[in-house]
């Protein structure tokens, strides 16, 4: 497990650690050419890198980032040639050839609906901004099921957090929506997975009089279904989750004052 980035409570962070399970090791990662300290970054996994992109300190949203390679305990920065605006609050996901960057907010806090795509077999980035595409969104969520990315939720700039979701197929260049009929509630900095047939999310803020959340939903072959919430982790908001392969594990965040140290495993 690599570890990368963020903040401590006073200061964005530039440095990160290594998890061996194997051993229950923790190891440092060399900071030589690592990405400035930053918060609200997206990190992807190549199958053999882990690439960082965007974020913020301070004032100063971010369009730079960084591959780093745990064979050779290197990094390597990325162009900004082609790259799109800085932005935090975004998302990114892995298709198996490009990381494509979506959503997110600028230094002015307004949101964008635009990103982009970069290939690290060609080292550029590529305009992602094709016809139909949601409204600009930051603190949604993103999942790759394989052929598509499907992006779900997230606050739209000067308005309450939003249900509508949509995906994108690079094979047709195009944005397709979701339906809404049995989604989840509005939310931002939820969580969300994808499970190899369905996308699960949990969790987020939904502001006004509902705030933190504590139940999710299920999409799977164009319809929507509740999730279980009965033993489910407190409510809370930006909690991680990874998929196991039989399980969603829900970890961390913060809710009604409280950071989490507890979380929850849930069964589809």
């Amino acid at each position: 497990m690599i570890v990368w980035g963020g903040w401590d409570g006073n200061t964005a962070l530039g440095t990160g650690g290594r998890f061996s399970p194997t051993n229950g090791t923790w190891s440092a990662m060399s900071t030589t050419n690592a990405p400035t300290p930053r918060l609200g970054h997206t990190a992807v996994w190549t199958g053999t890198e882990m690439i960082v992109w965007g974020g913020v300190n301070g004032n100063t949203v971010l369009n730079t980032g960084a591959r780093y390679n745990p064979t050779t305990g290197t990094w390597t920065a990325l162009p900004t040639t082609g790259a799109p605006a800085g932005r935090q609050g975004h998302s990114a996901v892995w298709t198996g050839t490009e990381m494509i960057v979506w959503g997110g907010s600028d230094s002015s806090g307004f949101n964008l609906a635009a990103g982009g795509r970069f290939n690290p077999s060609t080292n550029t980035w590529t305009a992602f901004s094709p016809p139909g595409a949601p409204s600009p969104r930051a603190g949604h969520s993103a999942v790759w099921t394989g052929s598509e990315m499907i992006i779900w939720g997230g606050k739209i700039s000067g308005v309450d957090p939003v249900r509508s979701g949509y995906s994108f197929k690079p094979s047709t260049n195009a944005w397709t929506p979701l339906t809404e009929i049995g989604a989840p509630s509005a939310r931002e900095g939820h969580a969300g997975v994808w499970t190899g047939s369905a996308m699960i999310v949990w969790g987020g803020d939904g502001a006004g009089t509902e705030g933190y959340i504590a139940n999710g939903g299920l999409y799977a072959n164009g319809q929507w279904s509740f999730i279980s919430s009965i033993g489910a982790p407190a409510a809370r908001v930006e909690p991680t989750a990874v998929w196991t392969g039989t399980e969603m594990i829900i970890w961390g965040g913060y809710g009604s004052g409280n950071f989490y140290n507890d979380g929850g495993r849930y069964v589809p």
